[in-house]
């Protein structure tokens, strides 16, 4: 039978094999990939859990000689919240069902953001919040939520030159069929993203950065994605950058 027979019988063109085999051997190429880098965090993540352990101990008796009260709760959130990541990382065959429960999004975000209180002094950068999102609660991993801000406020304070902007606004709207969405974006003076780059934003392994690993936002697409919600991101060169985060509130 004929590639034109075979075409007319089954509906379908013929395709060049050497272009399947092509994509074939590249999906596995990145599968390799994916497998190592699994293995070698797996193997980080163990170490690193180790060494907690230790320096959990340290800072608890540092912490108690401390007279900030609200540092200290601070230092211990982030040394708890290490430990579940590493944990979960641990557990990357199987991870462990999402924690839901009531976050409140304002609170969240000024967190994170005084976590990177010395960065933007550092720069000298100006932080504007606009929080109009009322109520500003929804039903979300609170941990896993606040990784998401930490990759995407930590990426606009980088895009950021000395005496830039970076603002924070939060909204609630409803969309045309009736679904009521919490809005936050976060939006930075920086130089911009090319269309070129910013068509491959969120692919993993695609970074500018020089030392980048290129996993950072597709973390972060994926966490919003698991909380039911979208992700998108305006930019232009040259015109800084707007990521936009809406979620589902109920």
């Amino acid at each position: 039978m004929s590639s034109d027979d075979l075409e007319k019988k089954t509906g379908c063109t013929a395709v060049d094999s050497t272009v399947g085999v092509a994509d074939l051997q590249e999906n596995l190429r990145r599968l390799d990939r994916l497998a190592n880098l699994g293995l070698v965090s797996a193997s980080i993540a163990h170490e690193i859990k180790n060494g907690l352990v230790s320096i959990n101990v340290f800072v608890e008796l540092l912490l108690q000689k401390g007279d900030d009260q609200e540092m200290t709760e601070v230092v211990r959130r982030e040394l708890k919240r290490i430990d579940a990541l590493v944990t979960q990382m641990l557990r990357f065959a199987a991870p462990k069902p999402k924690a839901f429960a009531t976050v409140h999004i304002h609170q969240l975000l000024d967190h994170s953001v005084r976590l990177l209180e010395h960065q933007m002094s550092g720069r000298m950068i100006t932080l504007e919040r606009d929080y109009q999102a009322e109520p500003d609660t929804l039903r979300a991993d609170e941990s896993q939520l606040q990784q998401a801000f930490m990759n995407l406020l930590l990426n606009a304070v980088e895009a950021v030159s000395n005496n830039g902007e970076l603002t924070i606004a939060t909204k609630t709207a409803t969309d045309a069929d009736g679904v009521r969405r919490l809005k936050i974006s976060i939006r930075d003076t920086g130089m911009g993203i090319t269309p070129e780059n910013l068509a491959r934003l969120f692919e993993p392994f695609f970074t500018t950065k020089k030392n980048g690993t290129g996993l950072g936002l597709s973390i972060t697409r994926r966490i919003v994605e698991e909380h039911r919600g979208v992700i998108e991101v305006q930019s232009e060169p040259g015109h800084g950058s707007t990521f936009i985060l809406s979620l589902l509130t109920e």
